[in-house]
Order: structure tokens, then C-alpha cells, then sequence
């Protein structure tokens, strides 16, 4: 049975209503209604995933829902937001399985759940095109607290959470998979892959498939960054998009720049791919700033969270772009960072 044998009433009062959560109105309605907490703001964000473009058409469906709701708790967590509920719009085409839709939407209530951001509505159309999620959360903060992109100064240290890279090499990992035997040049490219054990790769690309958000420590955001943003296009050029919406320079030390077990292997059997895991997308990680004075009872606050933090550069004065060094020489990154267009 598809989605296609089912009016939209009945797509939302069998797959998703039972996940819906307070302030949806049971999904009986055109709106939701959500009382604005007294002394706060509120923090919203949108993100698309499209399969083909940002997963993989046979990615498991709860993975799909829980990846669209994650990438816009990152964005909630880089404010120093608390969520509370989010809505979701589904674009479907015809063939769509109703059993791919209910894994869909219990991997959706798990993190929802396990989140606490509720469904609260949204809307589901067909389509001719590829299956596209698109997922607009809502957070709060105290009136006047919210960790801006633009709040870097000079002086401040440049802080990244987690472990970078993972993601750009885990999908890395499932394109070399799907592409079959490669012909001796693309060989060449690829032999670090054979390198690593199979658990360092199923750690790479589960990295890719399901991000962690770092919603934990937004509260330890909120007291102590200047400027905050989540790591969604590239290490190297958010942190340049941060920097020049603040107004100010500075570099990086990719000495410095955390990496986990796998990819750090990964890099050891190709030196190469340091810039791609600087430059690729899809960490969703915390890029921060933090004055010197405030690192040490943040890094304490993550640590408490269970997530570390680790100082990766400064914020200098002036107008000049990020400088990014290794080792105290310069390096090249290009780009340095997905491009959406």
C-alpha cells in the first residue's frame, strides 16, 4: 500500500498524529498554538533535505526523519536555544510506501521524544520530484540572550565541539561503495578506505547518516560565547561566514582541530583528505568564540554534558580573511566549505 491510497486527512490521522505533541491541537487544525514562554524570545530555523542531494535514497526512514529534525536542533543549539516544537512539511512522491512513511514517522517521535520537540504541524504534498523533508524548529531563550553569528570579538578563542571530519568522510565512504570497481586512478584516490578497519568505517559513515546536535550545552552557550554557529557547510568556511559577520579576522591551527580515531586513520593513510574533512559539510558540530576568561567554566560546563570542546584558534582584529595554518605554515583550503549552489 502508498501514501497515494490515502486522502491527506488520513495520512495525518494515521502516521502522524500519534506523535504530535502538545500545542498541535491534535493536528485537527490549520495552525498550532504555542504560548509564548513570559521573558523569552523566540529562535526559528528551517533546513531541506532532499534525497539524492543531502541522504541517500535507501537510507532507513527513521534515520531520514531523525537526520531532518537533528540539523535544525543543531541550529537551536548554536543560539543557545531550548526547543520546543517544530514544524514539518513532507513532500512525497506517488510510490511512497505507507510502511516507509510509519518507519518515517516512528524514528521522527523517537527523537522527538528523546528531544523534547514536539511535532506541532505542518503540511505533506505529492510530488513528481525526489522525496523532500523540510522541518522548521522553534526555540526560546531569555529576552536578549541569544548567541548571534555576529558576536565575535577580537581577543576571543575560537572553539569547535565533538570531532570534525567524520561526516565528509563517511560520505566519502558510501559514494566509493555505490560507485562499484573503480577504474586505476580512482583506485589510487580510494586506497586509504582500505586502510581502515571495518568499525572505523561503519563509525564514518554512521557519523554522515545520523548527526549528534549538541543541544546539551546550549544553556553553557548562552553563559559564556560571544558568538556561536553550528559546522554544517565546512569547518574552515563557517568559521570564515562567522568572522565576517562579526567583523573581525583570525586563524586557525589545524594541529589543533579535533579529530576522532577513524578519521584521524583515515588522514595518517591520506594526507589529503585533512582538507576535505576541514572543508566538508555535515559535522554539526559548535563553532564558537569565547573571551579567555569564560573558555576554561565552558569547556567545564561540556565536559559535565559529555561533550568536549576544544580551542582551535583566535579571533584577531581587522578585515582580513581567516588565516588557516599547519604546523605554523600556511595551508591551502580553497573554498573551504559545501556549496549549496
Amino acid at each position: 500500500m502508498t501514501v497515494s491510497s490515502l486522502s491527506e486527512d488520513e495520512l495525518i490521522r494515521q502516521i502522524f498524529a500519534p506523535i504530535a505533541g502538545e500545542g498541535s491541537l491534535n493536528l485537527r487544525d490549520d495552525a498550532a498554538l504555542l504560548p509564548a514562554p513570559p521573558g523569552s524570545e523566540l529562535v526559528l530555523t528551517v533546513d531541506t533535505i532532499v534525497a539524492g542531494v543531502h541522504y541517500f535514497p535507501e537510507d532507513p526512514p527513521g534515520a531520514v526523519a531523525r537526520k531532518a529534525l537533528r540539523v535544525n536542533l543543531s541550529d537551536v543549539a548554536a543560539k543557545g536555544a531550548e526547543p520546543l516544537g517544530f514544524l514539518l512539511s513532507l513532500s512525497m512522491p506517488a510510490g511512497t510506501s505507507l510502511a516507509w512513511m510509519a518507519a518515517f514517522a516512528e524514528g521522527l517521535g523517537a527523537d522527538a521524544k528523546a528531544f523534547g520537540c514536539p511535532l506541532l504541524g505542518g503540511d505533506t504534498v505529492r510530488t513528481r520530484g525526489p522525496l523532500t523533508v523540510s522541518i522548521t524548529a522553534i526555540g526560546r531563550v531569555p529576552t536578549g540572550y541569544m548567541v548571534r553569528r555576529t558576536g565575535a570579538q577580537a581577543g576571543d578563542i575560537i572553539a569547535v565541539t565533538g570531532t570534525i571530519g567524520d561526516s565528509a568522510l563517511g560520505l566519502a565512504l558510501r559514494l566509493a561503495d555505490q560507485d562499484g570497481a573503480p577504474d586505476d586512478a580512482k583506485r589510487d584516490n580510494l586506497a586509504w578506505r582500505d586502510e581502515l578497519t571495518p568499525q572505523e568505517h561503519a563509525y564514518l559513515t554512521q557519523r554522515y547518516l545520523l548527526p549528534e546536535p549538541r543541544n546539551a550545552i546550549a544553556l553553557a552557550l548562552r553563559d559564556h560565547a560571544s558568538g556561536a554557529m553550528d559546522v554544517s557547510d565546512g569547518l574552515i568556511g563557517d568559521a570564515r561566514k562567522m568572522l565576517g559577520a562579526s567583523g573581525v579576522s583570525g586563524r586557525i591551527d589545524l594541529e589543533t582541530v579535533p579529530l576522532s580515531l577513524p578519521a584521524r586513520a583515515a588522514v595518517e593513510a591520506s594526507s589529503g583528505l585533512l582538507r576535505a574533512a576541514v572543508t566538508g559539510g555535515d559535522d554539526y558540530e559548535i563553532l564558537c568564540s569565547v573571551p579567555p576568561k569564560r573558555f576554561d567554566a565552558l569547556r567545564a560546563q561540556c565536559t559535565q554534558a559529555g561533550v568536549p570542546l576544544t580551542a582551535i584558534g583566535l579571533v584577531e582584529p581587522g578585515q582580513e580573511p581567516l588565516s588557516v595554518f599547519l604546523d605554523g605554515v600556511d595551508y591551502a583550503v580553497g573554498k573551504g566549505s559545501y556549496s549549496h549552489f
